[in-house]
Formats: structure tokens, sequence, C-alpha cells
């Protein structure tokens, strides 16, 4: 058993039965939503392990903008948030990531499907939220308040590019390909480019400019990215 709590956010009764009784088979229980608000009272009264999250919800906030709630809160950013959506176009893939979500699947899916990326997310997330800040540099990063801080200032970084810090900063020194940084930062069952994560590469050094400490994040020419705090060989 489980027993971890996930909270499905959906208001489409029979998509929402039929991922209740997966997710029991499965061994998890189960909280329900049908809009945001009844999912914000959910978060709060119960602190789920993991949330699927449908992109479309009636009322005036979809299910982005509860994502983007989340994420912005640091009592709650660190639940990991799966969108469920009919959308399939990789714009929209990338909006929801881009919002905070830890992976994205399309309607209609299969329940082992499901299961699986349930299962690999709270792994990651797991693996992410470890008591102990993490040091390299001028850097620090801590995961229990979700925060990086540079020379004892804090950084403002968005959740996607706090995660792709975070696995760097637990992983230094090894060259990681974008395919590999694709599937243990967004998942291996997330189908977007690779030219994706050069944005956020992009983004995260922009961030860390100034406190100098973009050129952590070294370029390995032919296979991707490392993470290193030794001086890069010219």
């Amino acid at each position: 058993m489980h027993n971890e709590q996930i909270l499905i956010v959906e208001d489409e009764p029979a998509i929402r039965e039929m991922v209740v009784m997966t997710l029991e088979m499965a061994g998890f229980d189960s909280l329900q939503a049908a809009d945001v608000s009844e999912a914000h009272q959910q978060v709060v009264d119960h602190r789920p392990a993991l949330i699927l999250l449908d992109w479309m919800l009636p009322g005036d906030k979809s299910g982005i903008d509860f994502c983007r709630m989340l994420k912005s809160d640091e009592l709650l950013a660190e639940i990991p948030v799966i969108m469920l959506t009919a959308k399939s176009e990789e714009d929209s893939k990338v909006h929801g990531l881009d919002a905070g979500a830890d992976d994205y699947m399309t309607k209609p899916f299969s329940t082992r499907e499901l299961l699986s990326r349930i299962k690999a997310v709270l792994r990651r997330s797991s693996a992410l939220s470890a008591d102990k800040p993490i040091e390299i540099g001028k850097l620090s990063l801590d995961p229990k308040g979700q925060r990086v801080t540079a020379n004892d200032k804090v950084v403002d970084i968005g959740p996607t590019e706090y995660r792709l810090l975070a696995f760097f900063m637990s992983h230094p020194e090894r060259a990681y390909t974008r395919a590999q940084l694709l599937d243990q930062v967004w998942g291996g069952n997330v189908y977007i480019e690779d030219r994706t994560i050069d944005v956020h590469i992009r983004r995260l050094r922009k961030l860390l400019k100034p406190h100098d400490c973009d050129t952590l994040i070294q370029t390995v020419r032919g296979t991707g990215y490392r993470f290193s705090s030794l001086i890069k060989p010219v």
C-alpha cells in the first residue's frame, strides 16, 4: 500500500470516478474536487502528495491559474502537479510546464500510463525534497523552503528553473544530454523538443548572472550541459 493521498481536480464525474477507481486499486487514497475553489480547500485541509489537475475547469480560474497559484505559495509549491488536458499541441505542453506542472497527460490516456507517470513524479519529488540544504560555490538551495540564495541573497526563481537547478545541484560534475534532462526534470513521457531545455538553461543563467553564478552551468559541446564549480578548460 502506498498510503499517499492524490487530489483529482476534474469537473467531469465519469473521468473522476475512473481515476479514483484506478488509484484505489493501486493502493493510493483519493481526494476529489470539481473546481479551483474546492481544490484549494482540499489542498489546505489535506495537503495531498500529488495533484492531478484538469486544464479546463468551470468558473473564472483554470487549472493553469490554480497551478501558478500553488507554485507561488512557499508552503504549497513542493506539491507535484500532473496536468490533464485535451490540448495536445507542443505550445500548450510548454505553457503547462512553465506554469510549474511536473508532468503533462493528454486525454484520452490509459490508466496504466497514468499510474506510471504518478509513480515517476512521486519518485522525482521525493528525491528533490530532501531536508538538507545543498551548497555549491556561492549558491545554496534549501529544499524545505524551496528557496535559492547566492551570497545570502535570495534568487527570485520560477518553479521550472528551480527544478532544473535542484537537479543540477543534486548531480554536479556530470554531463547530461538534453534528453536526459528532459527525462529527469520533466519526465520521460513529456514530448517537447530538446530546444525547450536550451530556453530554460538561458533563463536560469540569466537569473544567476547578477550573482556571478551563471558560469556554474556549463555547455558540454556535443553532449549537453553540466553543473560544475570547477573552472571550465579553455
